[in-house]
């Protein structure tokens, strides 16, 4: 729990009194770990894994609100008032999580000071990100909020090589599409054109980003 970002800096005796109300779950590819309407238990904190949190309507429509990976946490509304999940979670590899007990965390976020500025400050950073993303999905087309996704995702998870910058995660059209509320065929037809203009390459399901600063121009 230590290596999770929003724990790094905390002390260990907080870490400890964490450990108390924690357990330990793994969850293979495309598992369901809750779904609205589940009961809110507690946080989660991902030791390894990618896990995908979404809307999805009665209808079966899907908006992805965001990917959580391994140093990070996920099921933090509960804190707020412990009512019924309100987003699905899902595991998209095999995934290790550290599930803390509503109690357990409210207790010690209200009784240390470090444990809470800490949170504090990674629900303003996903605030703001989600204030970016609302503003995306109302006033950009599709090509500006995918060469945004894209430059995002090199900045989350990119790593630099003599093709430009290598998005080392897997991650599907559709998933795309899912992330920017489009859908997976226009998604497909704008990377086409983006790789046609040379601002991006394939490797696999890999996307490199060849030329950031066309991209930039476009986001």
């Amino acid at each position: 729990m230590k290596k999770c970002d929003v724990l790094s800096k905390v002390p260990s005796d907080v870490i400890l009194r964490l450990v108390a109300g924690a357990k330990s779950t793994g969850f293979r590819a495309r598992q369901v770990i809750y779904l609205p309407g589940d009961r809110s238990q507690g946080v989660f904190f991902l030791a390894q894994g990618r896990v995908k949190i979404s809307k999805v309507t009665r209808d079966g429509k899907e908006l992805t609100l965001a990917y959580r990976t391994a140093g990070d946490f996920f099921g933090e509304p509960c804190l707020l008032e412990g009512g019924p999940r309100e987003e699905m979670a899902e595991a998209m590899e095999a995934t290790l999580a550290i599930e803390v007990d509503r109690e357990t965390m409210d207790a010690v976020l209200s009784t240390s000071g470090q444990a809470a500025y800490w949170f504090t400050r990674a629900l303003i950073a996903r605030r703001k990100d989600l204030e970016s993303r609302v503003e995306q999905l109302i006033f950009k087309d599709v090509g500006a909020k995918l060469a945004e996704l894209l430059l995002e995702l090199g900045l989350q998870h990119g790593v630099e090589d003599g093709r430009g910058i290598v998005i080392a995660l897997k991650i599907t059209h559709q998933e795309m599409a899912n992330l920017i509320g489009s859908t997976r065929e226009t998604v497909s037809l704008t990377l086409s054109q983006f790789k046609r203009k040379g601002l991006i390459q394939n490797e696999g399901r890999r996307v490199i980003l060849a030329d950031r600063e066309g991209l930039k121009a476009l986001a």
